[in-house]
């Protein structure tokens, strides 16, 4: 299979080649490793090659399933691969020792029929919003190579974006599936969370981080979901299954909802102007297609938000990095990790029990003032990013100096967490480019456990303004 023909589809259209047996499981694993020879030594996409694994399980008979022999990558970070190391974006980690088993969401992608290839690239421990860690290297954009494609999905989103693979394993604790999906021209939607199990574990940073896909198709992304959201004995929260499948959420009418757009930049600063007119272009197309549109800012103390966000997400750095210590009977030291990573480990322990409980009441308290606001609109429109891809090295998490770096991070990327924290779905929706190429996404948001209505909604945004065909050189 040539590669232009293998771009061609998403991985529904994939699959539905393999059913009818017009290509091999095979030969779908040779188009992707064939593209991955050809462009990752730059990129540094993916950073695990499991190609032994993959045609072992082919030649083993992979199960029928809705996605059969597509070739899948998993992020190296928050679920495992039976034999296979996690490795975290961390040297801490990168020769730790295999997985005993999968997580559950691995096993459902391979009860799938997918077919996991390889590992991607992603930041030490998830914390940037850039992929650019010690351990394996920066990995690039594929639309300009001197920008970053985001993080912490950002392998992921490379990986799809040059054409490697159609879909990708994401997570999101505050952005990571949407920021890469906006840097890289992709379709990236966080789920609600308990949609998707983390099983074995119980949660990702106090309930921020949540499991779901990078993909170049909205019905890609919708059947990944309906793949993925089956609940596990024990999970702390968790969601039922929907009565309709996501899948056929995706071609019906969303009716006329009612959306309120914002070009506000939530936490900190303010857009830049590709990034507003990305935000009035889709105001304007939502209006065309008959929803009712208008301005709207939720009421609720973001920066706040932000700071005891914070305070969660290093509590439970904090707490991974000392359960190693414990693992190994040796204490972390400061040459172990990367510097920013040191600064929010010291912070962790230094916050008391009280405070860390204190910040989650202050964090469930703005949380239901942000439900609020859809009790009165069915979906919230705003920037996924403040700005277009920032250049490569421009968020460096081993600054010498790092008493900017939250002025640097949330200037990028003030509009993401808040949905992390208030657990709504999320998404952005490749729309917009830069008058140089670069891609804009834009942000939708449904109240909690509302995917439904924004896959439908998504659905009619491609048919009306399509991007699968928009790839970079």
């Amino acid at each position: 299979m040539n590669f232009e023909d293998y771009r061609r589809h998403d991985a529904v259209g994939l699959a539905e080649l393999v059913a009818r047996r017009e290509v091999t499981p095979g030969e779908l694993l040779d188009a992707a490793q064939a593209r991955m020879a050809e462009v990752n030594p730059t990129l540094n996409a993916v950073i695990v090659d499991l190609d032994e694994e993959a045609r072992a399980a082919i030649a083993a008979g992979l199960p029928e399933g809705p996605l059969r022999g597509v070739p899948y990558p998993i992020k190296d970070i928050s679920v495992h691969m039976k034999g296979v190391t996690t490795g975290a974006g961390a040297r801490l980690f990168k020769h730790a020792a295999p997985a005993a088993a999968d997580s559950a969401i691995v096993a459902a992608y391979r009860r799938a029929g997918l077919v996991l290839f390889g590992k991607t690239n992603t930041p030490e421990f998830g914390i940037a919003t850039v992929t650019e860690p010690v351990s394996y290297g920066p990995t690039l954009n594929p639309w300009n190579h001197g920008h970053t494609p985001g993080g912490s999905s950002g392998g992921a989103a490379a990986a799809v974006a040059s054409g490697i693979v159609p879909a990708a394993h994401g997570s999101d604790g505050g952005g990571s599936i949407r920021t890469p999906a906006s840097c890289c021209g992709l379709f990236g939607l966080k789920p609600s969370r308990g949609r998707v199990s983390l099983a074995p574990a119980g949660e990702g940073w106090g309930g921020l981080s949540v499991q779901h896909a990078l993909t170049r198709s909205v019905r890609d992304s919708a059947v990944l979901l309906d793949i993925a959201c089956q609940p596990q004995p024990g999970d702390p929260y968790w969601l039922d299954p929907p009565q309709t499948p996501f899948l056929a959420e995706v071609g019906r009418d969303p009716g006329r909802l009612r959306i309120g757009f914002t070009t506000a930049a939530l936490a900190w600063g303010e857009l830049m102007p590709e990034n507003v007119k990305a935000v009035r272009d889709a105001a304007t197309l939502c209006a065309a297609l008959g929803h009712h549109v208008e301005e709207a800012t939720p009421d609720v103390d973001f920066q706040q938000m932000a700071l005891h966000g914070n305070t969660a997400v290093s509590a439970a750095t904090a707490a991974n990095l000392e359960n190693e210590a414990a693992r190994r009977g040796a204490p972390i030291r400061p040459e172990e990790v990367e510097t920013l990573t040191w600064l929010i480990y010291q912070n962790g322990l230094a916050f008391s029990g009280v405070q860390v409980a204190q910040a989650i009441q202050h964090l469930h308290a703005l949380s239901r003032q942000l439900a609020a606001f859809f009790e009165r609109y069915d979906v919230l429109l705003l920037a996924t990013n403040a700005k277009p891809p920032v250049p490569k090295g421009s968020i460096d998490m081993n600054a010498a100096d790092l008493s900017d770096y939250a002025e640097r991070l949330y200037s990028f990327i003030p509009n993401t967490q808040p949905f992390n924290v208030g657990g709504q779905p999320a998404m952005s929706v490749p729309l917009a480019w830069t008058d140089d190429g670069l891609p804009v996404g834009v942000q939708f948001a449904a109240r909690g456990g509302g995917e439904a209505t924004l896959f439908r909604l998504a659905g009619q945004l491609e048919r009306a303004q399509p991007w699968f065909h928009r790839v970079p050189a």
